[in-house]
């Protein structure tokens, strides 16, 4: 998942949204019971934040003058510089043109993007208390600032009159293009509304990122929990490395002896997967999708109550029957029921697929019962994951524990390096050390053109889990590439949750992790290849966003990345052939379980929001829609309501889950046409999906370029047989 800066050239709620996904992760409450404490004072021109970039690279973030403190006094004369940058183009007397409107507001902001940037990594890699209450008190006053600066009717009327006079002004197709969706975005965002209504909206906003905080911070609290273990023995089955990480997290946490399963997807997956032991599975288990939903002080369905309704207040308030239709207005699928036209045809597969997932892990638990190895049970969630391996080994002869070892962390960190110059000329050269970091163990990499040598920008990659960082992955830049006002390269992070390997020993990830790797990778390499000029022509729809990261995926189980960089640790002998072919022949396995607990989040996401009356009662609502849809039992959401940070830590994912399978569609597709053209390696395509789709941003309609790579429309079809589903 990407999340960027914002800039004053997009749309109010793109950029809101983008603000939230930096902010939205953070720990946030709205009811502060005291004044926050003061803010640093800082003399006029020291503060760090607040001073260009210097340094190699066109400039790097001075991670090393990171301080919470800083930031009030950042923001507030950030907002100043930001307000007089606007307030100029308002007052200029010259009749309103592309170069004197929309210019200088693409150039308007630079410093408030740099502090955003380093506000990010404050929230989402360095939490702490006290940027906690300093978040708290500074998402509404921003939110707040920008929402009533790009409802000032002064400056709405000189977007109209460039938008009147668009075709006779002699503006390209480019320029045009930002003018058209620069008017539409500012009255789909209450411009034309009148000044009663404006307060409104101004309101709504600002009550929305207070409830988004307050929904992080509770979901963040309860991921801090862990589950305590005492006996070692109750940890047969897991991996040893995994359980020296589990040891370590006990005695940090003052459990010296113990072992400390943090509440987190990272640390819960691998327990759900491998662990024999049915109650420990379960307890885990039940502590992680019951994040946010125990009645106590980190609960979050009364807030999730609140932001429905205010989001539906203000769709309507804007002239959109629901929330769903007001995120769709500018994404591909453009409407709620295109999204789920979609998911419902792949929906009734995924279901009957999990059935017979089920059907086979139930012979083997009664098999094993039979057999006196264990109790007769009934498959249950907690039951899913560890089962499954079981029925993969059984019917692939394939182990998670046979194929880790090969798959280290840093020699596929090398081959996705290796897969990038292969298909795109990129190069990575280490530069550790060289360059400030926020943490220690932050690797950086400058990267570059191999044909050229040219400069591209600079690669930061933060993999480990830790306190005070948020769970997940995601993909973010520091500074964006734009030609207007001067070319600006890359600054490009990747941020993952991995488990780190203990003192000495190497990192191994899972098929999965490294699946993740490969994934947010993908974000990388999109950023890096884009060639715009217009910053307004850089962010892409939401339902496309996630189509560069998912194709990039396919090339970690490549023969070539596989035989270069899957090397066993202990012995640097690559990846046995018949494993390959083993896990190669299961890639289809388990896609009933894959499909379903992704699609039911999606499609709750989307029925959530695409209703006139939001729910007040979230856990019924969720119960109710899963059992409309045929919710297989022995399954829960991959994100259940209560800790669906990507629908309530901001507006960015609301209404959006889909977007995942859109993307995967036209991923799919791309992957078909590789095949097609000869293989994966192929630089033909290679080339028309680098010039054609990444490097483009949003100049063209995406739907428009998707086409002329592939000379049609994405075939659902290639979706359904990438997962082993019926096409017919």
């Amino acid at each position: 998942m990407p999340q960027s800066a914002p800039r004053l050239a997009r749309k109010l709620s793109i950029m809101l949204a983008s603000t939230a996904m930096i902010m939205g992760y953070s720990q946030m409450s709205t009811a502060i019971a005291a004044e926050p404490a003061a803010a640093k004072t800082v003399p006029a021109g020291q503060n760090p934040l607040l001073q260009p970039w210097t340094g190699p690279y066109q400039g790097v973030p001075p991670w090393d003058k990171l301080d919470p403190e800083l930031f009030p006094d950042a923001f507030q004369k950030a907002m100043a510089e930001v307000k007089a940058e606007v307030q100029a183009v308002i007052d200029n007397p010259a009749e309103p043109t592309f170069e004197n409107t929309h210019v200088p507001m693409m150039l308007a902001g630079e410093t408030m993007e740099r502090v955003f940037a380093m506000w990010g990594v404050q929230t989402s890699n360095k939490s702490n208390d006290r940027v906690e209450e300093i978040d708290a008190e500074w998402s509404p006053k921003l939110t707040t600032f920008y929402t009533e600066l790009f409802l000032e009717p002064k400056l709405f009327a000189r977007y109209k009159a460039v938008y009147d006079k668009r075709h006779t002004s002699g503006l390209d197709a480019q320029q045009i293009r930002i003018v058209e969706r620069s008017y539409d975005e500012m009255v789909r965002d209450g411009a034309n509304l009148s000044p009663a209504d404006k307060e409104k909206l101004v309101a709504i906003n600002a009550k929305l990122e207070g409830l988004f905080s307050a929904f992080s911070s509770k979901l963040l609290g309860d991921e801090k929990l862990y589950t305590f273990v005492t006996d070692k023995a109750e940890l047969d089955g897991l991996d040893p490395a995994f359980v020296a990480s589990l040891a370590a997290a006990a005695e940090a946490n003052g459990h010296a002896g113990h072992w400390a399963i943090k509440n987190t997807r990272s640390s819960a997956q691998p327990v759900l997967q491998n662990a024999t032991n049915r109650k420990l599975r379960e307890k885990v288990w039940r502590a992680f999708v019951g994040r946010g939903d125990n009645g106590d002080a980190n609960d979050t369905n009364a807030t999730i109550a609140e932001i429905l309704k205010l989001r539906q207040e203000r769709a309507e308030l804007l002239g959109f029957p629901t929330h769903a239709h007001y995120r769709m207005a500018d994404t591909m699928a453009k409407t709620p029921e295109n999204a789920m036209g979609l998911m419902m045809k792949v929906w009734p597969a995924a279901v009957a697929r999990v059935k017979e997932e089920v059907a086979d892990m139930q012979a083997i638990a009664d098999a094993e019962a039979k057999a006196g190895k264990g109790p007769k049970i009934t498959i249950e969630p907690w039951d899913y994951r560890y089962y499954a391996e079981k029925v993969r080994k059984a019917k692939y002869d394939l182990d998670e524990s046979e194929v880790k070892p090969y798959l280290q962390l840093d020699k596929l960190v090398d081959g996705m390096f290796w897969a990038a110059g292969q298909l795109y000329d990129l190069g990575f050269r280490e530069n550790t050390g060289q360059i400030p970091v926020f943490d220690p163990k932050v690797r950086t990499f400058e990267v570059y053109n191999l044909k050229t040598g040219e400069n591209v920008g600079v690669f930061y990659l933060d993999n480990f889990a830790r306190d005070g960082k948020r769970s997940g992955a995601w993909m973010t830049t520091y500074r964006s590439q734009q030609s207007l006002g001067g070319e600006r390269n890359v600054l490009a992070s990747n941020n993952n949750n991995f488990t780190e390997g203990a003192q000495g020993e190497p990192t191994l990830i899972s098929i999965d992790d490294a699946s993740t790797l490969f994934h947010e990778f993908g974000h990388g390499i999109h950023y890096l290849l884009q060639q715009v000029k217009y910053p307004a022509l850089a962010g892409v729809p939401r339902d496309f966003v996630e189509y560069p990261s998912q194709v990039n995926e396919n090339w970690l189980m490549t023969p070539e990345v596989l035989s270069k960089y899957a090397t066993h640790y202990r012995t640097g002998e690559p990846m046995p052939q018949a494993l390959v072919d083993k896990i190669l022949a299961s890639q289809k396995f388990n896609q009933g379980f894959e499909t379903v607990e992704y699609l039911a989040s999606a499609i709750v996401d989307m029925k959530l929001h695409n209703r006139k009356t939001p729910p007040t009662d979230v856990d019924r609502f969720e119960r109710e829609t899963l059992a409309e849809i045929g919710m297989p039992k022995e399954i829960v959401m991959r994100h259940r309501l209560p800790q669906f940070g990507h629908l309530f830590s901001s507006d960015a994912y609301s209404a959006g889950y889909y977007s995942y399978l859109w993307s995967e569609t036209m991923d799919a597709d791309t992957w078909a046409a590789f095949t097609e053209a000869g293989g994966p390696w192929d630089r033909t395509v290679a080339d028309r999906f680098r010039t054609i789709l990444l490097m483009t941003g949003n100049e063209t309609d995406r739907a428009d370029a998707y086409r002329a790579f592939r000379g049609r429309d994405p075939d659902v079809k290639a979706l359904l047989e990438k997962r082993g589903f019926p096409t017919e």
